[in-house]
């Protein structure tokens, strides 16, 4: 059953990286792969970066995302990193790629290049994102404990109307009782405040899915958590 909640938009803030996104042991690991892992122990966090980010610019372009989509992406074969790699300048990966749950790491390796070639590679747009969900009975909150990351994803693309991309593209899991993907359409979400009949969520996603409440304050929607097999 479909629990019925009103929605409101605390804030809006467009993002073009995310914070902490980068580790230590990610730039570690980064110059590694590069064959640039001399004293890399003996450098503090900042001239380790520094040394990433300068180690990155002194390849080519197509060069450097390889790099970066080989410690992102262990999953994927050489071949699929080299063509990826190749397309990655003219292509907008963390929207584009197929698979949704790799548009987070996409847009992290788009920032770091970005960043790196000061320039070249295009500019990821994201949103941070901080919402109060009110509900009339308390029990309808109980959705976000059961699966708070596919309740938020059908109530946000509940408040943007069937003609969405969201819903267009997703409708199967938003009607549904599973939905697999809900994390890689919003990537990071947690709760920051329970007051009962109130709850506040922040969360960081891309701009393509949630630019439509750029200019909202509030609005009405209804979720439902996944189901048990």
């Amino acid at each position: 059953m479909q629990a019925k909640f009103t929605v409101q938009i605390d804030s809006f803030h467009k993002i073009s990286n995310i914070q902490n996104a980068w580790s230590h042991e990610d730039y570690r690991a980064l110059m590694s792969i590069m064959d640039f892992d001399d004293d890399v122990d003996k450098m503090d966090a900042a001239e380790l970066r520094e040394m990433c980010m300068m180690s990155l610019n002194d390849l080519e372009p197509a060069d450097a995302a390889k790099a970066v989509l080989t410690h992102l992406f262990p999953e994927l074969s050489k071949g699929k990193i080299d063509q990826i790699s190749h397309d990655m300048i003219d292509d907008r990966s963390w929207e584009e790629y197929p698979d949704c749950l790799f548009h987070e790491r996409f847009f992290s390796a788009y920032a770091l290049l970005r960043e790196a070639f000061n320039g070249i590679f295009a500019k990821p747009t994201g949103v941070e994102l901080v919402i109060t969900v009110a509900a009339e009975r308390v029990e309808d909150m109980a959705i976000f404990d059961e699966s708070l990351h596919s309740s938020i994803v059908r109530l946000l693309a509940s408040g943007q109307g069937d003609d969405a991309l969201i819903n267009r593209l997703y409708e199967d899991q938003i009607k549904g009782t599973k939905f697999p993907e809900a994390p890689g359409l919003v990537w990071q979400l947690k709760q920051i405040a329970d007051a009962g009949l109130t709850r506040q969520f922040s969360l960081v996603s891309s701009y393509f899915w949630m630019e439509n409440f750029e200019q909202v304050e509030s609005f009405d929607a209804v979720s439902h958590a996944d189901e048990e097999n």
